[in-house]
């Protein structure tokens, strides 16, 4: 496997994202708790933020990287959907 593509920001920043987008779920869980707010906080916002921003960066990837290495790209668009199905699963885990 071609390893070259995850040097490129469009391949890593996806992935720092949902990474950014756990911390925030996981700092809640810490100073917060699981309690039910009467509205979304700053950290739900921030949360929805990060993993819609991860949309465009992704799909320029895809665009940008399918004709010169498909199975490269391939395992990187992987990599990405499961580091934001892993954020969005700590949502929904704790019920949040």
């Amino acid at each position: 496997m071609n390893y070259g593509a995850f040097r490129h920001p469009s391949a890593w920043l996806p992935m720092a994202m949902s990474l950014a987008a756990l911390c925030i779920v996981a700092g809640h869980l810490i100073f917060v708790g699981t309690a039910r707010e009467a509205d979304e906080g700053a950290a739900a916002h921030l949360f929805q933020l990060l993993m819609a921003g991860q949309v465009p960066i992704i799909l320029f990837f895809a665009v940008k990287w399918f004709k010169r290495a498909t199975a490269t790209a391939l395992s990187v668009i992987l990599v990405q959907v499961m580091a934001g199905a892993i954020a969005c699963a700590s949502v929904w885990y704790f019920g949040l």
